[in-house]
């Protein structure tokens, strides 16, 4: 009799148990489709590409504490930004390092090693762009033969798709649904602002626009082609002149191409970090925007890109690089429309826009000069 009390009690424990497992599971759809189940909000996360780090800052008071190992992308690509996360969180500079900025150099044997609970995969390590089904990645199917969760986030190669479902995605995956969901809900309302005030443009009216990315830190004159860059001017109501030559997401433009399309806008990019940064724009976390108009005006003259109709007639800027994989496109979309089509964007200020963000979402705002215009 005691032992079926015992055995009674011991299978209504193991059901209370599972049931309260069940309830703290977590199931996500990722920027892919997949669903993707936690046991628990993951709190030992591996980023694969580092340069996401500000999109967790966007999402988790404490971002820096989720990570079990990442990429060394974000300490050197963008060191700038590096050093600004260290002075707030110290322990940035004790996260293990798996691999670099490009898949074939992750280690997925260092990564498991690290014992996480989330893996947060981006498209491009999954070769989405490259039209490959992510299961048929070598790194899912081992990170699936050892039972981690893998989440797939994309805000570079169909951003304007797959920004939203990204953003949800980790945020239930940390359990910040509401400040995610917020930051949703702001996203949204200000890509529908710009949508709205160009919903009735002509075909005709969408000027050449030349993206010079990485804009003196290569040989002239990189630009964008198809894809990301190219997605961002479409919606801001321009053409891109890359688009036109370039099959690929960036290539490079000729002087005498570039000077033959007669842009109108002029936009240079950059981080102001890496091994080149001293001869691009310096524009980012801590440049002034003294030092962003002066190296805008540097870049222009050393590549003889004076003559441009967008340089003569003042409409040539610069702007950091890096929002074009972040969700923070919203602020370059903003930036750009209004210099294509300033009538049409008066009184929406993409600066106002981070200035806003910053308040209301980055745990590390973003200090420093991130658009400038040549023209005081």
């Amino acid at each position: 009799m005691m032992m079926r009390f015992a055995r009674a009690c011991t299978l209504i424990w193991l059901a209370l148990s599972c049931t309260l497992a069940a309830a703290h599971a977590i199931t996500v759809t990722d920027a892919m489709g997949r669903q993707v189940t936690l046991e628990a909000p993951a709190k030992r996360i591996i980023l694969t590409q580092a340069r996401h780090m500000p999109v967790l800052a966007l999402l988790h008071p404490d971002p820096v504490s989720l990570l079990a190992g990442w990429s060394d992308e974000f300490r050197t690509s963008f060191s700038n930004d590096y050093q600004t996360y260290l002075k707030r969180f110290p322990d940035i500079a004790r996260i293990p390092i798996v691999g670099r900025h490009t898949a074939d150099s992750f280690s997925v044997e260092q990564a498991l090693s690290l014992q996480p609970d989330l893996i947060v995969l981006t498209a491009s390590f999954a070769g989405v762009g490259k039209g490959q089904n992510p299961e048929d990645s070598l790194m899912m199917k081992q990170f699936a033969a050892a039972g981690i969760p893998v989440i797939i986030i994309d805000f570079f190669v169909q951003p304007l798709q797959n920004t939203v479902p990204s953003l949800r995605a980790l945020g239930q995956a940390i359990g910040q649904e509401a400040r995610t969901e917020d930051f949703i809900t702001l996203y949204e309302s200000h890509m529908a602002a710009v949508a709205e005030r160009l919903a009735d443009l002509p075909a005709g009216d969408k000027p050449p626009v030349f993206i010079h990315a990485h804009a003196g830190s290569t040989d002239c004159c990189n630009s964008a082609g198809t894809g990301t860059f190219n997605d961002m001017i479409a919606y801001a109501g321009g053409h891109n002149i890359g688009s036109d030559v370039l099959k690929t997401v960036t290539g490079r433009l000729n002087f005498e191409y570039i000077n033959a399309r007669n842009p109108v806008v002029y936009v240079a990019t950059g981080t102001g970090s890496g091994k080149r940064a001293s001869s691009g724009l310096v524009i980012g976390a801590g440049a002034t925007v003294e030092q962003a108009r002066a190296s805008l005006q540097r870049i222009i003259d050393s590549n003889r890109l004076g003559a441009l109709p967008a340089i003569r007639d003042g409409n040539a800027h610069g702007i950091w690089h890096a929002f074009n994989d972040s969700p923070l496109h919203v602020i370059f979309i903003e930036a750009l429309a209004g210099w294509i089509h300033p009538d049409r964007l008066a009184g929406i200020s993409a600066q106002n826009t981070l200035a806003e963000i910053n308040k209301r979402f980055l745990t590390v705002p973003m200090q420093g000069t991130y658009m400038v215009n040549l023209n005081k």
